[in-house]
């Protein structure tokens, strides 16, 4: 979807890591250079590989230190004073960050750095602001920073795209952001024709699940329900996608083997999706996580594959119930293994079903629409 370039503008883009800039972000920067502006991609970790594909796309690889988890106040602050720096130095004219410590920093730096457009993108809210039925004191102390950072650091943005609507009511709510500067667009979206339509596999019914190995992932959910249908098909297949998290609700690695060693899920760790979700009958995400809206179901909607999640904020807006899957409860592994029980008494509604889902992502989830969208906000 190539515009004749507008005014050529310099224009970052601030992530967590190269992984995450890549992976989420790649289709996005890609189009901005292709209109004709000069692209930075600014984040930690980069390595020669990952330089050398965005230097490819035309993208210039801007190396920065930035912790993803903690809040050691004066690391944070040093961060925040050689982004700064580096701002200035590339002279920007745009900026976009996304997740939590990109936004909240990354807004405050260009700011300081007097970047005359900034931008945010809130892709989903995340553990700070997860578990409002039950917080812990830690939660909620988190909670409240977060959410005084944010209302600082997005008071210094123009636009603040959400991916779903429950998060924009949420920001609204809670003074955060007022509803004039915030941009509802359909998560990060999908390159349909790099994720063709698979033919889903029915015999053995195939479950996976792909997220980062976090409780609030659904993962303990998964595995009860893998342990009850188990106990009557046998031969179904249960694989979870995922590497370790140091999140404070990660799963440890003792954990997940114990599970495998029961032979209740297949665990490869930590790899590329695509090729497991070849061997899938269905994708399951019972995620009670503040989404935004989970790529990985984005992914699996553009394959073919029915869907089990959750009716909670951003999982709920990926399926139509009944017809493309089924939204269960958080935290009720009941209820997930009786929408798991369906697709086992009758494997006929995998295929059914993984249709509708297809059809689904090519009207919601464009990744050429939502960023075509988002590219006309941003002004470029």
């Amino acid at each position: 979807m190539q515009q004749p370039p507008k005014s050529p503008q310099r224009v970052g883009i601030i992530g967590n890591n190269a992984f995450s800039i890549i992976n989420f972000r790649l289709p996005l920067m890609r189009e901005i250079a292709a209109r004709g502006h000069q692209v930075f991609a600014i984040a930690a970790e980069f390595d020669a590989d990952s330089v050398a594909l965005l230097a490819e796309n035309g993208i210039s690889a801007i190396p920065m230190s930035l912790s993803r988890t903690g809040l050691n106040p004066f690391r944070d602050a040093r961060d925040v004073f050689n982004l700064v720096k580096t701002l200035g130095e590339l002279r920007l004219d745009t900026v976009l960050a996304f997740t939590i410590k990109p936004v909240i920093y990354g807004m405050i730096a260009a700011s300081l750095a007097r970047v005359p457009r900034r931008h945010a993108l809130i892709a989903g809210l995340g553990y700070a602001f997860g578990d409002t039925e039950r917080p812990s004191l830690k939660r909620r102390v988190l909670h409240a920073i977060a959410r005084t950072l944010y209302t600082i650091a997005l008071g210094r943005a123009h636009n603040v795209f959400m991916q779903n609507p429950d998060d924009v009511e949420d920001f609204a709510r809670m003074h955060i952001v007022g509803p004039e500067k915030m941009v509802l667009v359909n998560g990060t979206g999908v390159d349909l024709a790099a994720w063709p339509q698979l033919v889903p596999v029915t015999v053995p019914v195939t479950f996976l699940l792909a997220a980062r190995l976090l409780a609030e992932k659904g993962i303990h959910d998964y595995v009860a329900a893998a342990k009850t249908i188990k106990a009557s098909a046998p031969h179904s297949r249960f694989l979870l996608l995922g590497g370790l998290d140091s999140n404070p609700n990660g799963i440890s690695r003792t954990q997940v083997e114990q599970w495998v060693a029961d032979g209740l899920i297949e665990w490869p760790g930590h790899v590329p999706v695509r090729p497991w979700l070849a061997q899938a009958s269905v994708y399951v995400l019972p995620s009670y996580y503040r989404e935004g809206i989970p790529r990985s179901i984005q992914e699996a909607l553009a394959c073919g594959l029915p869907v089990i999640t959750t009716n909670s904020p951003g999982c709920r807006e990926t399926v139509v119930q009944g017809e493309n899957g089924f939204l269960v409860a958080p935290r009720e592994s009941e209820q997930l293994v009786q929408a798991m029980q369906h697709f086992i008494d009758d494997p006929r509604r995998i295929v059914d079903m993984g249709r509708q889902s297809r059809l689904l992502a090519e009207q919601r989830f464009d990744v050429r629409v939502i960023n075509a969208r988002m590219l006309e906000v941003m002004e470029l």
